[in-house]
């Protein structure tokens, strides 16, 4: 067998890595899409370090865009084999290409007109952006889907069975077990993918592959640990009420429609029916998330028995008195200009697309409002930017000076930190003969070397994009 690294290496976005067996079938672990603001990023989601065409079989770990969002371009490609998700992951996916479809579009509609105007003058040929795929894409994809639940093998090719183990990640998230026969020998290949945190509301908790010969971990938050969670709650009600009551300003937060949304609704959920929310407006503005919320809704099989019971007591975890949730774009445009103190919950996580990043341009220059993040923001991004602490900030072609406070919770995210990844992995030791670091920063994937190292681990690598190893 040998592995090529795809994607997410050295780097948190676009998720993908080829394994060849040694029949020469081979097999995608995640097709995501690179986000972020550098035209390189665009070039890189325009090609690939393989042939689709050559392609047998996507496993798909979960429905996030940095894991999926290059499928829909895999298959105008020439790709023709079969993906294989969880139930939950294929429902999300559907929904979330779509709304990538449709960002694609529209990036590629303002990216011309901008170009024509810049070019008016001059006499210059433009190269009109294309996007990378369309909406009409999308059904093509999902036809190509096949399930399975958790904990259950499935025969995916003659010599190859698929496990999905629960990742506690967001709703339908996974780690891939595949038990591969080789010479009448079994061999266990390992993916994390995005390890999700322990004792967190809504999802079950992550539970950790078996011992395996080789396993590609995630990174992320391979240099931190974060906040408990009673100090979480705490924390961000003093935030609310700081901005919302003191300030009278708007809390604008910027959140992956999936997972972080619905968190953050359902721990507001428990602050009103427990009488500690102020009584302020709260809006989810993103279609996506209010389709996503719906998804959540039909996936009871993912739940967590602390929402089991507290369903029990409140039927919907996801609405309560003050919260609207917004489809139409005029009523987010009229969050823009409406002066009231409120909540606003935003997509896209790191500001870089969706209706949030209309909200931080419009909002931005108000020291009375607070832009809180809420998870990773890869630096290049707006998000990125926010978080650094960098005293301007360019949305929509104009400087804006950043005069809003800027919060930080990292406890919100989906992502274990690196305490909770080693407990998630600690069972490989003396099993694995190499664990390959994946989806982090560079810097942050030499600390997580260091910490696992110091800890018992050997035989590390990370590698970089475009990068094989053997795996004899």
């Amino acid at each position: 067998m040998k592995i090529k690294f795809c994607g997410a290496a050295r780097h948190v976005t676009g998720s993908s890595h080829l394994l060849t067996l040694n029949d020469g079938t081979n097999i995608l672990l995640d097709c995501g899409l690179f986000q972020g603001e550098f035209e390189e990023d665009l070039e890189r989601n325009g090609k690939w370090h393989f042939d689709p065409r050559e392609i047998d079989i996507l496993i798909l770990s979960h429905a996030h865009i940095d894991h999926t969002g290059r499928v829909p371009k895999l298959v105008k490609d020439g790709f023709k084999g079969k993906i294989y998700a969880t139930h939950a992951t294929r429902s999300l996916s559907a929904i979330m290409l779509l709304d990538s479809a449709m960002i694609q579009e529209k990036d590629a509609e303002y990216s011309n007109e901008r170009a024509q105007k810049r070019h008016k003058n001059d006499g210059k040929k433009i190269k009109i952006r294309q996007p990378l795929y369309t909406q009409k894409d999308i059904t093509p994809v999902m036809n190509m889907f096949t399930t399975f639940g958790y904990d259950n093998w499935g025969h995916i090719h003659k010599d190859v069975k698929l496990k999905f183990i629960d990742a506690g990640h967001i709703l339908g998230s996974a780690g891939v077990l595949l038990s591969i026969n080789e010479n009448g020998k079994e061999r266990l290949f390992g993916f994390t993918a995005d390890i999700g945190r322990p004792d967190r509301p809504i999802l079950r908790d992550p539970k950790p592959l078996p011992p395996v010969e080789y396993m590609i971990c995630e990174s992320t938050y391979g240099d931190r640990e974060h906040e408990s969670n009673p100090e979480q709650s705490e924390r961000f009600l003093e935030i609310i009420k700081y901005t919302c009551i003191e300030k009278k300003g708007k809390l604008i937060i910027p959140a992956f429609s999936v997972g972080r949304t619905q968190e953050i609704v359902y721990m507001l959920d428990r602050m009103s029916n427990e009488n500690m929310l102020p009584k302020i407006k709260v809006y989810v503005d993103s279609p996506l998330a209010v389709n996503a919320t719906e998804v959540f809704g039909a996936h009871p099989e993912c739940f967590d028995n602390d929402l089991n019971q507290y369903l029990l007591i409140d039927e919907n975890p996801f609405g309560f008195k003050g919260l609207s949730y917004i489809r139409d774009v005029t009523e987010s445009k009229r969050l823009n200009t409406s002066n009231e103190p409120c909540i606003i919950i935003s997509s896209s996580g790191m500001a870089n697309a969706g209706r949030v990043k209309h909200h931080i341009a419009n909002n931005v220059e108000d020291p009375r409002n607070t832009i809180l993040i809420v998870g990773y923001c890869s630096p290049n991004t707006p998000g990125g930017k926010l978080k650094s602490g960098e005293p301007t900030i360019r949305l929509f072609g104009e400087e804006k000076v950043i005069r809003a406070e800027i919060e930080t919770m990292d406890s919100f995210s989906a992502h274990g930190d690196r305490k909770e990844m080693f407990d998630h992995i600690k069972n490989q030791l003396g099993h694995v003969k190499t664990l390959f670091l994946v989806h982090g920063e560079y810097e942050t994937q030499k600390l997580w070397k260091k910490y696992l190292e110091e800890r018992g681990f050997d035989q590390i690598e990370i590698p970089g994009e475009n990068q094989f190893f053997e795996l004899p």
